[in-house]
């Protein structure tokens, strides 16, 4: 069971970070332990994910992948999720929602098709069919701009222990309590700038400037990285 560090002066509060290379900046100062560790890699889940990982990879000289999960939509809504999938063909569905949601298997099983076909163009567009590096004996760190539900983290972080990781830290600017609990078990550390909990969380509350990414955004920053510009 991970133990769950937030920071307690932004706990339960809102808007609290300019955008995610803002919340990346916050993040890098709290995984400053890293620097210069030869060990350690991170890996940012697209797209959201890349801006925040940007920054803390720039910032602290670590390498910089990209781990293509995707969520489970609800086919009626596509913002809303009820599980996810990772790229190793991981496979996390939030079992009670999909019951409430009155899913079928078939409706499952087309989602998850859909998915899958979604992972294959994203792996084709953005590491242009390079297998991923070796983690074994890596201390792995897993960036995204914030957990919701935490199931894309949960899938991710499952593959990553399928390829034989040394440590597993989760590092986002902001999470649900919930979600937060949910991936504990599965990560060694989690750093968590907002945790908030309640009844309703949206990720993108934490952020003052928030708009959606495009895949082509995500290739940018990754082509950027190297060259240390930030747009």
């Amino acid at each position: 069971m991970a133990d769950i560090v937030d920071e307690p002066a932004l706990r339960n509060k809102i808007q609290v970070f300019d955008d995610r290379f803002h919340a990346g900046e916050l993040l890098a100062n709290r995984l400053e332990n890293y620097r210069g560790r030869e060990d350690a890699y991170i890996l940012a889940i697209p797209a959201g994910g890349v801006q925040v990982a940007f920054i803390v990879a720039r910032k602290l000289g670590i390498p910089l992948d990209v781990a293509v999960t995707r969520k489970l939509h609800v086919p009626w809504n596509m913002e809303a999720g009820f599980g996810a999938l990772s790229w190793n063909g991981d496979l996390f569905i939030n079992e009670p929602l999909a019951s409430q949601l009155g899913l079928t298997r078939e409706e499952i099983d087309r989602c998850i098709s859909i998915e899958k076909e979604a992972i294959r163009k994203r792996l084709k567009t953005f590491r242009q069919e390079r297998p991923f590096p070796d983690f074994k004996g890596k201390a792995i760190i897993v960036v995204d701009d914030g957990l919701a539900s935490g199931f894309s983290m949960l899938a991710t972080l499952a593959a990553i222990k399928r390829r034989q990781a040394k440590e597993r830290t989760v590092a986002v600017p902001t999470a649900s309590y919930s979600a937060a609990k949910l991936v504990s078990p599965h990560a060694d550390r989690i750093i968590c700038l907002n945790l908030r909990s309640g009844p309703f969380y949206a990720v993108a509350d934490a952020y003052k400037l928030w708009y959606d990414l495009e895949d082509g955004d995500v290739l940018k920053l990754l082509q950027q990285l190297s060259t240390g510009q930030r747009s």
